[in-house]
């Protein structure tokens, strides 16, 4: 064996036991981090019975005891964000969850504190468990806690939904209707003007709108389009809820609108302020998008060009506060219609570069 060969091996020995160091050390930081956050849970759960039991004592007795009870709760999460500064709402989540956890299912909570499962595997858990009947819970984390000491989170996840329908009592369907009736669309602002719109709805419809969105930018993509298919997808559904308009609807023209073409079809009102220095081209403040905070200038210049009117509001310039609203409307003057008008690119689309076969 030469000496190289000897080096060689030496070399992959010490790279194979470096790496077997790293993740021993990995491994037992996760364990021990599981039994940070079952100490937690712990933690929560008893600050939610002190508070219950010291309800009728700390909030007045004007208040119903149901009330009281509330507010006492309220008033310790309040206490607990204070000193983390963590939001209360999130404080009250995790409250709830670490009550669920400490008193409906111990093993689970046992698990977590040997370090056996994260507290993914059980939040999991906790979620599934909250919708099996009271009769089923106990088979329910017999069967599914061996599933989370032995896989991943996102394979719990599937196999607790699994064994969750085949525990339930009621049928699928009459849940299906039941939950049907919490459909719902939220706004949740993100950063740098940018905001997400979440859409709560049955399996079908959303595996639809998924699937037209997918063909629309996989059909833009071979027109030569070069946005990503992340994008295409993004532009895709915004095309749709505000226009209608989709490859599928226009086969004259397979290339997506552009996001700022598709804003032209935004009709604002008085929701979006726009420094007057701003709209003029003289300043880049950001405009005020009410609902959201502040976006870039061009962006509102361009949505307020289709505005029917305008009001004129007076701010205070360092506090944003609002210190008068004129009673007059005013129409977009033309010169700032056009000026605006001519911030939008001439066109999209067609600008070569590599092809796709496609978006899915």
């Amino acid at each position: 064996m030469t000496e190289t060969t000897l080096t060689g091996i030496r070399a992959s020995d010490e790279y194979a036991a470096q790496l077997a160091e790293f993740s021993d050390h990995y491994a037992d930081i996760q364990r021990r981090r599981a039994a940070l956050d079952a100490e937690e849970a712990r933690l929560l759960a008893r600050s939610a019975s002190y508070a219950d039991a010291f309800a009728d004592v700390t909030v007045p007795a004007i208040f119903p005891p149901a009330e009281r009870q509330a507010l006492s709760r309220r008033s310790t999460c309040a206490a607990l964000a204070m000193a983390t500064r963590t939001p209360e709402q999130t404080v009250q989540r995790a409250t709830n969850d670490a009550e669920r956890l400490v008193n409906d299912a111990p093993a689970v909570l046992a698990s977590l504190e040997a370090g056996r499962i994260s507290a993914r595997h059980a939040q999991t858990i906790i979620d599934q468990l909250s919708d099996v009947p009271t009769a089923g819970r106990t088979v329910f984390l017999a069967e599914v806690l061996p599933v989370a000491e032995e896989s991943t989170n996102a394979n719990l996840r599937r196999r607790a939904r699994v064994l969750r329908e085949r525990l339930h009592p009621e049928s699928i369907t009459a849940r299906a209707v039941r939950s049907e009736a919490d459909r719902r669309v939220e706004f949740e602002p993100a950063a740098d003007g940018m905001a997400w719109v979440h859409l709560f709805t049955t399996a079908p419809i959303a595996q639809g709108i998924i699937e037209r969105v997918e063909a629309a930018a996989a059909e833009s993509r071979a027109a030569g389009d070069t946005r990503t298919c992340a994008q295409l997808q993004a532009d895709a559904l915004a095309a749709l809820a505000l226009t209608g308009v989709t490859p599928d609807d226009v086969m004259s023209s397979p290339v997506l609108p552009h996001p700022i073409e598709v804003q032209e079809h935004i009709k604002p009102t008085v929701q979006i302020t726009v420094p007057a220095l701003s709209m003029a081209g003289a300043s880049d403040a950001p405009a005020t998008l009410d609902g959201y905070g502040p976006i870039d200038p061009e962006t509102a210049a361009r949505i307020a060009v289709n505005a029917p009117s305008f009001t004129r509001i007076l701010v205070q310039p360092e506090t944003g506060a609002m210190l008068s609203v004129g009673r007059n409307q005013y129409r977009v003057p033309a010169d700032l219609r056009q000026a605006s008008t001519g911030l939008r690119p001439r066109s999209f689309g067609r600008l070569g570069g590599r092809r796709d076969d496609g978006c899915r």
